[in-house]
């Protein structure tokens, strides 16, 4: 009896969900301290007296669920019934200021009745304008939280981050969750690679690689637009891609599937062809030249011609192996000035300084060492691209 009665003390620290204020998404947007000091409650400090008046702050828009009234699945509702606006709202958006996240954090605490709960956390979106100011501050705080899961998604917004949380997408009736579904959908189509904060985080404190993020916005119906990918030097963003420039990421890195296409004119007419690849294959060689280290990235690319456009005849095997020779040759270019443009922003997102590091650990721990060290050597690393592309089956002709 005394050994049963032991199992009882597991619920001595019990706390209903009705108890707790789920938080679903957080927006962080970059605030001034004059603004911060107008809209704070005193909570961790008396007002107008702080460490450093000269400290920007941070502007939190939380959305917190609404017990009852999250659906449970597709068109379902929650066991107190769904809907988006009025009384049955599914989500409920606070907005608060503060000098740092933890002081925000406690500004918004002491706004609701129920204690904050960051353990369903699914999405961080913070503006670029802070993401250039610097993420160190951000980053300590959520790393700290044993609550904030590692696969949570952070994205770095266009424009305003706030505008998030506020969204209503005709697909879904949390907007967080819809930001969440689009980002795990991008990667399955191999739009994007896997960016959860938690690889956020480990690339960060690698010293031979960057860290990098979807840089996304919201357009007119609020649907989101994964606009490219916004790379960091340390917890600064330094620069990004284009959309397209995220399946030359891809193809680097031989991350599969492959989901992008591109438009190719055909040789000696005016039609065009529209190729979509499926898939990639990519080795990544490293030489010691001259006591300095060379790197070769060989790449496989192979796909499928899926349209074509003002091309009134078959295509033969002469003129699909010359769309081969002309693709590969473009596409050598695209992939060879994304590489260029992350040497110049110094932010060697692809990881070479980490195979460096791996395989030749005598001369990074003689020559390089430190992660600001291997910054300024990524400049001029010599970094050359093969490319292959290789074209599997034409479209299917309707007689």
């Amino acid at each position: 009896l005394l050994l049963i009665v032991s199992f009882l003390t597991g619920c001595w620290d019990r706390l209903e969900i009705e108890e707790r204020a789920v938080v679903l998404g957080i927006a962080i947007d970059s605030a001034n301290s004059e603004d911060v000091a107008e809209e704070e409650l005193g909570v961790s400090h008396m007002k107008g007296r702080h460490a450093d008046p000269k400290n920007t702050g941070v502007k939190l828009t939380v959305q917190i669920a609404v017990p009852g009234r999250i659906p449970l699945g597709p068109g379902g509702e929650g066991g107190g019934g769904g809907g988006t606006g009025g009384e049955k709202r599914s989500t409920w958006v606070l907005q608060v200021s503060g000098h740092s996240m933890d002081d925000a954090m406690s500004n918004l605490q002491q706004q609701i009745s129920a204690t904050i709960f960051l353990g369903h956390l699914r999405v961080i979106v913070v503006s670029e304008q802070l993401a250039k100011r610097g993420l160190k501050d951000i980053n300590d705080y959520l790393r700290r939280n044993p609550e904030v899961r590692r696969l949570t998604w952070m994205v770095v917004s266009k424009g305003d981050a706030a505008r998030f949380m506020v969204a209503t997408p005709e697909l879904e009736r949390v907007p967080a969750l819809y930001l969440l579904s689009s980002m795990e959908q991008s990667v399955r189509m191999g739009k994007f690679p896997k960016g959860f904060v938690g690889k956020f985080w480990s690339n960060m404190s690698k010293l031979g690689q960057e860290a990098f993020l979807p840089y996304v916005s919201l357009k007119e119906k609020d649907n989101l637009a994964i606009e490219g990918m916004a790379y960091f030097r340390n917890d600064k963003m330094v620069g990004k891609t284009e959309p397209l420039e995220i399946g030359y990421y891809l193809g680097i890195k031989g991350i599969n599937p492959a989901g992008y296409s591109a438009y190719e004119p055909v040789p000696g007419s005016k039609g065009i062809v529209v190729f979509n690849s499926i898939n990639r294959q990519t080795v990544t060689k490293l030489k010691m030249i001259h006591g300095k280290p060379h790197f070769t990235v060989h790449i496989f690319l192979e796909g499928n011609i899926r349209e074509k456009i003002n091309y009134p005849y078959e295509l033969n095997d002469a003129t699909i192996k010359k769309i081969e020779q002309n693709m590969s040759k473009k596409a050598w270019i695209a992939y060879y000035d994304l590489v260029k443009k992350t040497q110049k922003d110094g932010s060697d997102i692809f990881g070479f300084g980490e195979m460096l590091r791996a395989k030749q650990p005598g001369f990074w721990n003689e020559n390089v060492r430190t992660k600001e060290k291997w910054q300024e050597m990524y400049k001029d690393i010599p970094i050359d691209i093969k490319l292959n592309v290789r074209i599997r089956r034409t479209y299917m002709s309707a007689k």
